[in-house]
């Protein structure tokens, strides 16, 4: 499209010398000049950016040799007639130098325009042929989605006029993206005129300028070249593979022998490995292991030793009764006056024949000792001061009960706590003061007592004999304790499954035991010894002892109905667990914990506890970790998702642990055990699976006493604040902050 445009062959609007002399000044680069001065408008640049790249390479490369030629042969023919001399004309001629050579180059800002391939980015097309445009009235879409409509075309009479008109007309070109005229700019004509010549299209460029050699013969840091290595270069070599494979062969066949052929010299040479005079010998030793050293005589083997070595005669008597292997020395030191009163040593041949026997039976092996300080072996742990906060002090004493304090559980709130005692009392106490609200009489000894998780109802399970009664502690709000009673109150008749009418059987509760306190009786056939509820607080599950296969059994309280879960028993169960956000049960035998899917009705996993009897069981909240506490001293962690062992074994008590707790808010969990005391660690999990759990004992507790070699029952952490109860075989009740 350039080419046509700079050929001779059509007319051109150059009217007289004005019009050569203007067409020079812009081929050589210079501003062309008026009478007065002043710069043509018609001839300045009306663009600054250059469009030469908007020309697609298609047009570029259809023009043919010949119109390149007659270009070529019109630029000539107007650079001649330049040189010229110019008559008639009224302009006042001033002088142009010629030479583009000697032209000041104007300064130019390379960031005023922008010269990427994609300089017009009005048209967002794309780069795409612009002929699939060609049956529609848009070129394509702006920014905002709009079409961009086809500019009116110009028919044959009105292109000869703009021709004879206009002076830009040589050097205007179209634009394919938006259908407009763009009038090329003196830059880009002279590298348009660079290009047909067949030179460099910047003028300012030198082929021949001086070579920087950028190599140095120093050593340099970085590479110069970061190529990375090419895929044949990991890739075997086939030929070797062959090669490798024909020796291997022949070997297999015999027919060829690695290994040289070596004379063998039968004479046997032998040698004192410890002779210092057999130097040549010792040179082909490849480590020469010196002989091992005598111990140097101390004072105690002196003729006339100091009186502290001497023995007493009750130290004469123990090195008597002592084994050889055990005493420190082998002999009895002895004080003579004189060295000529020194008898003859008897066990003198005794020591040599040992001592030959340790020459020659010395290990012939080099051993290097690692020298590691013992507090290199320590793992690093977090200093407790930087873990806070955790219960340090013990705040309160909580008084009233007359035996032991067997079991303990908070309201969701963190106001009020029950407790459960071996007299049958279970009392209601307000945290804060102490004061006990409510004292409600059972029949039998607690053995379990677990509050409602749900905020909306204010019930207590209680484990009692052969019983769970379902009590309402009346504490809190009103609203909660009406709505309490009016969904206990309700008589629903029971729909048990089958095999269970006549196993488990609900009640309500008489007027004599509701004025007590009780609401729902659940009797059992055998002893309970654990309730524990549901995290949503209609579901709760209780475990029997020498049950069998009916030692768990799930009871739902808003339906009143009770099912056995499993058909056969095994093992004798411990505790049992509901997971705080999935639907996965855990079930504590003596040795293994079973994790099973209440939705698919299968056996998840089983974790192998290493311990001989499980005694208690807590999960965190999260769901992802589990702790156990065994009868053997023993706290286990599981990590769920790593494996089925413990990951991390504590035996930080020296009896048995009674009960284990996490915190539901802050990274702590505790244990209680016999020995009068409660731990307290940090376990703190990640969400990053590649970082492990960090645990770290942070305090020891002590203040309970020993009944009956019994110690500390229970203990349960405050469900907002980082508080922990405890409770004992002493009948008291702790609270530490």
């Amino acid at each position: 499209m350039v080419k046509r445009a700079l050929t001779t062959d059509e007319p051109r609007n150059f009217s007289g010398n004005a019009s050569l002399k203007t067409f020079r000044d812009q081929v050589n680069g210079e501003e062309p000049v008026k009478e007065n001065g002043n710069v043509s408008e018609s001839d300045s640049d009306t663009d600054s950016s250059s469009v030469y790249s908007d020309l697609s390479e298609d047009d570029t490369s259809s023009s043919n040799e010949s119109d390149a030629v007659e270009s070529d042969d019109g630029l000539e023919s107007q650079e001649d007639e330049q040189e010229k001399p110019m008559k008639g004309t009224e302009n006042t001629q001033i002088g142009c130098k010629t030479d583009l050579e000697h032209t000041p180059k104007p300064e130019l800002n390379e960031y005023e325009y922008d010269s990427s391939d994609e300089e017009d980015i009005r048209n967002t097309v794309g780069n795409i042929p612009m002929e699939w445009y060609d049956d529609y009235k848009h070129l394509g879409y702006d920014y905002d989605g709009k079409k961009i409509m086809k500019p009116a075309s110009l028919d044959e009479l009105d292109k000869f006029l703009s021709r004879m008109d206009d002076p830009n007309y040589w050097r205007t070109v179209d634009d394919p993206m938006t259908g407009r005229n763009v009038i090329l700019s003196d830059q880009d004509v002279q590298m348009i005129n660079q290009i047909q010549k067949g030179r460099y299209p910047d003028k300012s460029y030198d082929p021949y300028a001086p070579w920087i050699d950028f190599f140095t013969h120093e050593t340099m840091i970085h590479p110069v070249s970061n190529r990375p290595e090419y895929k044949r270069s990991f890739i075997p070599s086939l030929l070797e593979k062959e090669k490798v494979s024909r020796m291997v062969y022949l070997i297999r066949m015999g027919r060829l022998n690695c290994e040289p052929h070596k004379k063998v010299d039968r004479e046997p040479k032998y040698y004192l490995i410890w002779d210092k005079n057999e130097k040549a010998a010792i040179r082909r030793l490849p480590h020469r292991i010196p002989a091992p050293k005598m111990r140097l005589p101390g004072h105690e083997e002196s003729y006339n030793p100091p009186p502290e070595y001497l023995f007493t005669p009750e130290e004469r008597a123990d090195w008597k009764k002592q084994q050889p292997e055990k005493r420190k020395l082998n002999f009895i030191p002895q004080k003579y006056s004189s060295l000529r009163d020194v008898p003859a040593y008897k066990n003198f041949i005794k020591e040599r024949f040992e001592r030959c026997l340790d020459l020659y039976l010395c290990p012939r092996q080099r051993k290097t000792r690692l020298n590691i300080s013992p507090e290199d072996l320590i793992p690093k742990l977090p200093k407790p001061k930087d873990l806070h906060p955790f219960p340090t002090t013990l705040s309160l004493i909580y008084k009233g009960n007359k035996d032991k304090v067997r079991c303990l559980t908070v309201e969701p709130y963190g106001q009020f706590f029950a407790s459960g005692c071996d007299d049958g009392c279970v009392k209601i106490w307000e945290v804060l003061s102490g004061r006990c609200f409510t004292t409600i009489k059972m029949e039998g000894k607690i053995m379990s007592i677990a509050w409602c998780p749900n905020d909306k109802l204010c019930v207590i399970a209680v484990a009692v004999n052969n019983n769970v009664v379902i009590i309402n502690p009346k504490v809190g709000d009103k609203l909660v304790i009406s709505s309490t009673d009016y969904l206990l109150g309700v008589d629903v008749t029971a729909k048990q499954s089958v095999g269970t009418n006549s196993f488990v059987k609900w009640r309500l509760a008489t007027e004599q035991e509701q004025s007590k306190g009780y609401r729902i009786i659940i009797e059992h056939p055998k002893r309970v010894k654990q309730v524990t509820w549901h995290c949503k607080g209609d579901y709760f599950a209780t475990v029997m002892t020498n049950a069998g296969n009916k030692s768990i059994m799930m009871h739902q309280l808003t339906k009143r109905n009770s099912q056995k879960p499993f058909r056969r028993a095994k093992g004798f169960v411990q505790c049992v667990l509901f997971h705080p956000s999935r639907p996965f049960f855990f079930v504590a035998t003596q040795r293994y914990i079973r994790i099973y899917n209440l939705m698919k009705q299968e056996l998840s996993k089983k974790l192998m506890s290493n311990c001989k009897w499980v005694s208690s069981m807590a999960i965190h909240p999260a769901g992802d970790n589990l702790i156990i506490g065994s009868y053997d001293s023993r706290l286990s962690w599981f990590d769920l998702d790593l494996s089925t062992k413990p990951y991390q074994t504590l035996r930080h008590h020296k009896r048995a642990l009674r009960q284990v707790a996490y915190h539901r808010r802050y990274p702590l969990f505790a244990s209680a055990s016999d020995d009068k005391s409660v731990i307290v660690c940090h376990g703190a999990v990640y969400n990053d699976f590649l970082k492990n759990p960090l645990i770290v004992p942070v305090k020891v507790l002590h203040g309970h006493a020993t009944v009956d070699d019994i110690g500390v029952l229970d203990c349960q952490f405050h469900p907002t604040q980082p508080w922990i109860f405890t409770s004992g075989a002493d009948g008291q009740i702790f609270l530490y902050t």
